[in-house]
């Protein structure tokens, strides 16, 4: 089923009379998911065993009927380039509308390069007003959630709001990530912190703004480039309180940015969770993403399976628990994967165990190997801030040989071959090894 079929033959409701252009940002380079997001984007970044990070906002605004994107791409653009294509998974093939992907390029307006959330916002102002479109809905490409953007159209046309910022609870350590928000009891938004250290409010924004054209054009000062802001959150939200109604709309689904390997590892987990909080099974509201033609998953004898994400083409012979298959995943005879994410085509050897790790595209785990640890061990000496937490991450092409042991919070970088291991018996917790 398309979506236009899909949304047409919901009972969620018609589309909205003036939808919105969408503004899609995924030009981050994702420092803080390593190596995962060495050679693509961050919204590329496979997740859940079948799609893109970005699938997820692309496919909130098809079902919500909002047909009009521009996706600012920046950091490995081809990646994306790729991946959406001229977007007919999504239904967004239109002559009229449909996505569209942008990039700066040398004599646009402004700087070369997008600095930030405003600042990309600014630099393609041409093309926003050429839609004709007297709201914009500015998102984020790097956020896995499901969200029926027309509800939050209503919550924003109902208040005469000129801009409405999504909203979650949060507190504790969380807040001082995230912008966060004080509003009164008719939602109005009197005050708004930037990741602070000392967060007095208790709604975090989602990075989903709805703005009015004319609104926008004001206060981002599109036709001064020495004046544009850098941020949203930082440089724009906090100075317009007072001269401008801001509103915060309450969302009551799961929402989580994908900003940190713990974070990445999380969102996958939550899908194999004893009660998965995001549900990808739900016919009213699919993530549609490029289908990938393979054979069924084999399952074979002596497999055993305990709440898993396989993607096709996947051959079972031994024991996978709580984790995420990609398409094209072997796990032999013997071999253990628990705790995992294992991308598309990689190999798990007779006898091998995976645990708590995360092994990108065509991995291959050689026999009675042993990949991760249950205990969280001593911090990455090299890159503590990306592991700290126990996981042990595994890059693109990499092969492990027969019999090594690779410990907790341990980083092996990508297309590492049997040379890189001559002088390496295995590596003890917190160890990098790369094939440089």
């Amino acid at each position: 089923m398309s979506p236009g079929a899909s949304l047409r033959a919901s009972s969620r409701g018609l589309l909205p009379p003036e939808a919105p252009v969408v503004v899609l940002l995924a030009g981050g380079q994702g420092q803080r998911l390593s190596i995962l997001s060495e050679e693509r984007a961050k919204p590329a970044v496979p997740f859940g065993g079948r799609y893109r990070i970005i699938d997820f906002p692309l496919s909130n605004c098809v079902n919500s009927g909002f047909y009009d994107v521009m996706v600012l791409a920046q950091y490995r653009p081809r990646s994306l380039d790729d991946h959406i294509g001229v977007g007919k998974p999504w239904d967004l093939d239109r002559a009229r509308g449909g996505v569209e992907i942008l990039q700066p390029y040398p004599g646009q307006v402004g700087s070369d390069w997008y600095r930030g959330t405003a600042d990309a916002v600014c630099h393609n102002a041409r093309a926003i007003l050429g839609r004709g479109a007297t709201r914009v809905l500015v998102l984020c490409g790097d956020h896995v959630y499901k969200m029926d953007y027309r509800e939050m159209l209503a919550f924003h046309s109902d208040r005469g709001a000129e801009l409405t910022i999504a909203t979650i609870p949060v507190d504790g350590v969380a807040a001082r990530e995230l912008g966060v928000l004080t509003a009164d009891e008719t939602g109005r938004v009197r005050a708004f912190q930037e990741k602070p250290e000392k967060p007095t409010g208790k709604l975090a924004s989602m990075g989903v703004y709805l703005i009015e054209v004319e609104v926008l054009k004001d206060i981002l000062h599109w036709d001064s480039p020495n004046r544009w802001p850098v941020d949203f959150g930082r440089d724009v939200i906090p100075r317009i309180l007072d001269d401008h109604r801001v509103f915060a709309y309450p969302f009551g689904g799961y929402w989580l940015d994908i900003g940190t390997i713990d974070s990445y590892y999380r969102a996958n987990m939550d899908l194999v969770s004893e009660t998965p909080r995001l549900d990808l099974l739900d016919p009213d509201w699919p993530i549609y993403t490029q289908e990938e033609v393979g054979p069924p998953v084999y399952l074979d004898f002596d497999a055993e399976v305990d709440r898993a994400v396989i993607g096709h083409g996947g051959a079972i012979a031994g024991r996978v628990a709580h984790s995420v298959l990609f398409p094209g995943v072997v796990v032999e005879a013997g071999a253990r994967v628990e705790h995992a994410i294992l991308m598309t085509g990689t190999h798990v050897g007779r006898g091998a165990t995976v645990q708590r790790a995360i092994l990108d595209k065509q991995v291959r785990v050689g026999k009675g190997a042993v990949v991760g640890s249950r205990s969280a061990g001593r911090a990455n000496a090299r890159f503590p801030e990306h592991l700290s937490s126990g996981l042990t991450l595994v890059g693109k092409r990499t092969f492990v040989p027969d019999g090594v042991r690779v410990g907790g919070n341990c980083l092996i970088g990508p297309k590492v071959g049997p040379e890189a291991w001559r002088a390496v018996a295995g590596l003890a917790d917190g160890e990098t090894l790369t094939g440089s």
